[in-house]
């Protein structure tokens, strides 16, 4: 061991060391061990311990030899983490239950002296004495267990189940589960086991569910059973299902129907630390699947801060009941406040965040600070706190091996406290302790402070707007309550409103705590739509409401908004300003999620290899989560994860920090990103069926996407739907390489049809994206994916003038480079061809007039922007008409598919001027705004307006000037 001055003791930590040396050197056994170790030598170092603990030096005193074997191992001692290992090879020897109990208890003495030899004299820090705490804890029931688990099987025969023998799963709970054990706990546990059945004993069987009952109790006694050598650990068991009315084991079928129909909300607090402490196997998987979507569900859960309110109330009038005074455990801003912090938030996102489901702390901890759910500064000073108390909490449990967390009141208690801790004095000791108390305290009640309290109660607005739920209201009444106020004019609308949803409500079995948790909601959604909406409040009330009534069945989102204002505001913010996100939060209630982080919401500027790069890695990082081959969990991801960041660019746009252009340019990517992912699936799943194309090379896939439209132009807008084509290089002889061995053409058109499934099929979660494949060669009745080939000689020689129109917005958004190469080498060769430009003005117009004739509704009820005269449809056919007519003379007009950029070409080349050029896009960029905020809007037409009518007007004369004729 380190060399330590161990001679700087007061007078009543010394006469407790010295007496504790006395009655050492009086044993018989002593002189022996001396003989072997001269511990003479040690003498101040070991009257220096026996000062600090009561027990080390009574059981030092009473085995000197354990002393010798501390101070030669002592260095392999202080990293010993295997202890199951010696452990093991300790009962080895043992044959009978009595000496099993002596043996471990010797085990289990000798390695906390240990222990706490190092902790009283400050060689190690506090997480490693946690994790050597819980090491020794871990070897002590696994090994004691095992033993036993042969000895019962001697007797009883074995339970066999699908996966061979079956063990007792033993769920550590709390510290143990988390690794962080303290020196004298006691350890919950719950046990499990797999099936029910028999034994496979020859003669009498016994049941499984005896079987495993008498283990339990086996393995309770020997761990529990205090004797002349005393105790191993205290076993509590009354964390199991149904408490101690309930079973001591159950098997795996009645644990998960208790938990999916009884478990309650403190038990999920104790789940999330709960470990198996068996070897992992097919068994220990098959438990952690039934407890995991028990403990963390899958949306963000804010039931838990409600539970948490209540669990810190029952808490504090235990403490109150048992009159604890000084406890660093229980009492405000001790250990177990630092611990629901973490655990509120593991419940709350861990079913979203993966690296919240660790059950221990500071692991936990650190998971916060790097999802930016807590910020660093915090997390460092709460754990900072809580080693400290950790500290402090040894210590004392090191004096006597008891179970406490409170102060002491003795002298020598208190000594003994500060010379560990190092303080000069028991007062700055404990000014120190209390304000790392304040601090832990400080962030919990941060944490869980009730939202209405942010209310003034003066607020007489407020105060109306309870009564108006709380009290059954006639319209009359609920229009004179309110009528001082400035919303007075629109008081009908508002009763409908909420008579309204009321009446709803009724089709809803709501249960007690859901009753409770609307009447507190519902009065703060309508003060919030009154105090922060921008338009008519009885429009946005109705949409804030259309969500509320969407979720009013599912708690956890009332809570969310309950618990968190600022996700309320947004909410209201939001619905304000959209109708079509009212909707899709409507649809889609796990949209919530997303509103807590309004950080997220704030999209930056970027360019698009930016957006695609994030995109992409962000996706990736959200799938690993799910098992590549669960094709529904896939494409149920999928769905969630584009609805989540379709929301955040829409959030985005109405609040005005992304310009149109970029609104289209991340919808395209995200676009890009999705689709690249779900061609790579439906690759992996059809070759694992039929193998691959033998024509390709490594990496190669003979695959090329070609985007029509919005998405070949990046200009995809909400709602916008996918035009393909599907283009393959395999030559006509070649064949999949798989053991159901088909021709390559046939694998690639089931690899589209694969692809088109996992993007147009309806699940939970809507559609992917509506994909439309009748741009491809010959429409309809042509092949799902045809060969570049084949491609290539249509464009030649069958395609329509608006087929080439349609190319000139075309571009290759997936694929292989070489095949990618060949269609943009195509692209620019057809779209490059010399054409008669009579016959193009005639194809291009007629196909223009077809157009309005069939889409344009004559007696709307405002203006349709794509299909009117002067709209976004004229100003793509302007730019197609241009790359036709003079591509063959300048090149560069086939180099881009958006709008925009074509027309910067046409004016580089002087097809047309600039400012002609610049009203083009100027309009163009007008008219989508608008056209986006529409949708948003959840509306088709848009209202007539000076700018508008200027804008088209403009637009119709380019067109006039260039075509001669409307």
């Amino acid at each position: 061991m380190n060399q330590t001055d161990f001679s700087n003791l007061s007078s009543l930590l010394s006469a407790n060391g010295d007496k504790y040396w006395n009655a050492l050197q009086e044993h018989h056994a002593f002189a022996a061990a001396n003989a072997e170790y001269d511990l003479a030598q040690h003498q101040a170092e070991i009257t220096y311990v026996f000062g600090l603990s009561d027990f080390i030096g009574d059981k030092m005193s009473q085995h000197p030899d354990w002393l010798v074997t501390l101070f030669t191992r002592a260095e392999q001692q202080a990293n010993n983490t295997e202890y199951a290992t010696e452990l093991a090879t300790a009962l080895e020897q043992v044959s009978d239950e009595t000496t099993l109990l002596r043996t471990i208890r010797h085990f289990r003495h000798r390695q906390m002296i240990a222990i706490a030899w190092r902790d009283l004299t400050n060689r190690q820090n506090m997480t490693e004495s946690l994790a050597q705490v819980s090491d020794l804890a871990n070897a002590l029931i696994l090994q004691t267990y095992n033993w036993l688990y042969q000895a019962h099987c001697k007797q009883y025969g074995e339970p066999i189940g699908e996966h061979g023998p079956q063990p007792l799963l033993i769920m550590a709970m709390g510290k143990l589960g988390g690794g962080e054990l303290n020196f004298s706990s006691d350890i919950d546990l719950i046990f499990a086991y797999p099936e029910k059945g028999e034994t496979n004993r020859e003669r009498k069987p016994v049941e499984n569910q005896q079987f495993f009952h008498k283990l339990a109790q086996k393995v309770i006694n020997a761990l529990n059973k205090i004797t002349i050598d005393g105790q191993v650990f205290r076993v509590d068991m009354r964390l199991r299902p149904f408490g101690d009315s309930g079973p001591l084991v159950m098997h795996f079928d009645g644990m998960e129907d208790y938990f999916q129909d009884q478990g309650r909300q403190w038990e999920r607090f104790a789940m999330v630390k709960a470990r198996i402490v068996n070897e992992p196997d097919a068994y220990t998987q098959a438990l952690s699947d039934i407890l995991r979507p028990f403990t963390f569900r899958r949306y963000l859960d804010f039931t838990t801060i409600d539970a948490l309110r209540s669990m810190k109330q029952m808490i504090s009038t235990e403490i109150r009941r048992r009159r604890l005074t000084d406890n660093i455990k229980l009492g405000a801003g001790g250990i177990r406040e630092v611990e629901f912090f973490a655990q509120s938030f593991q419940l709350i996102h861990g079913g979203k965040e993966p690296k919240l489901q660790h059950k221990n702390l500071k692991v936990t901890l650190d998971a916060l600070a790097e999802l930016s759910l807590v910020d660093h500064n915090t997390v460092d000073e709460l754990y900072a706190d809580y080693l400290f108390l950790r500290k402090v909490e040894h210590t004392l449990q090191q004096m006597q091996d008891k179970q406490t967390q409170t102060l002491p009141d003795s002298e020598w208690g208190k000594e003994v406290l500060i010379k560990v801790l190092g303080f000069a004095d028991y007062e700055t000791f404990y000014t120190h302790l209390n304000q790392a108390m304040a601090r832990i305290h400080g962030h919990f009640n941060a944490l869980i402070e009730e939202t209405q309290d942010s209310h003034d109660e003066t607020d007489s607005l407020y105060q109306l707007c309870i009564d108006s739920w709380q009290v059954g209201l006639s319209e009359d009444e609920f229009v004179t309550m309110f009528a001082e106020q400035p919303f007075a004019a629109i008081l009908p609308q508002l009763y409908k409103a909420i008579n309204d949803f009321t009446a709803n409500l009724r089709n809803y079995r709501l249960g007690e705590r859901g009753q409770q948790t609307l009447q507190k909601l519902l009065p703060e959604v309508l003060y919030t739509v009154i105090n922060h909406s921008e338009c008519e409040s009885e429009q946005v009330l109705t949409r804030v409401l259309s969500v509320i009534n969407s979720v009013a069945g599912r708690t956890t989102y009332l809570d969310l908004l309950l618990e968190n204002p600022d996700v309320l505001k947004q909410l209201v913010k939001l619905c304000t300003r959209s109708g079509w996100i009212a909707e899709q939060v409507r649809r889609f209630p796990l949209l919530l999620d997303e509103l807590i982080t309004p950080i997220y919401l704030q999209q930056q500027d970027s360019d698009i290899a930016t957006s695609k790069h994030n995109y992409a890695a962000d996706l990736r990082q959200t799938m690993l989560r799910v098992e590549h081959d669960d094709t529904e969990a896939v494409m149920e991801t999928l769905r969630q994860y584009k609805l989540c960041q379709q929301l955040r660019i829409a959030a985005s746009d109405i609040s005005g920090s992304l310009p149109i252009n970029f609104v289209s340019d991340k919808l395209t990517v995200l676009a890009e990103v999705v689709l690249e992912f779900v061609i790579q699936s439906a690759w992996h799943q059809m070759s694992d069926k039929f193998g691959q194309p033998e024509h390709l090379g490594q990496d190669q896939i003979g695959l090329a996407v070609v985007g029509y439209g919005k998405l070949g132009g990046y200009e995809l807008g909400y709602g916008s739907d996918l035009d393909l084509v599907f283009i393959h290089n395999a030559p006509r002889e070649s064949q999949t390489n798989g053991a159901k061995s088909i021709s390559a053409q046939q694998f690639y058109i089931k690899l589209t049809q694969r692809i088109m499934h996992m993007l147009n099929a309806n699940t939970l979660f809507g559609q992917l994206y509506e994909a439309d494949l009748r741009l491809r060669p010959s429409g309809n009745s042509g092949l799902l994916c045809c060969s570049i080939a084949g491609f290539a000689d249509y464009q030649q020689t069958e395609a329509w003038t608006w087929e080439h129109q349609a190319l000139v917005r075309a571009r290759a958004v997936v694929g292989d480079v070489d095949l990618v190469a060949e269609f943009n080498h195509i692209r620019a060769d057809i779209l490059g061809q010399t054409r008669d430009l009579a016959k193009l003005v005639t194809d291009v117009t007629d196909m223009r007039k077809k157009m309005r004739d069939h889409l344009l509704t004559n007696n709307a009820p405002g203006i349709d922007l794509k299909q009117c005269e002067g709209g976004i449809t004229d100003i793509e056919f302007i730019t197609q008409y241009l790359v036709l007519a003079h591509a063959h003379a300048h090149d560069t007009m086939t180099v881009y598919s958006d709008n925009l950029r074509i027309l910067d070409a046409a004016v580089t080349a002087k097809l047309i001027d600039e400012e002609t050029g610049k009203q083009l896009q100027d309009a163009y960029l007008l008219l989508r705004e608008h056209y986006h905020q529409l949708t948003l809007a959840d509306s088709k037409y848009a209202t007539e307006s000076d700018t508008l009518n200027q804008v088209r007007q403009t637009v119709t004369e380019i067109w006039a000037g260039l075509f001669g004729h409307v």
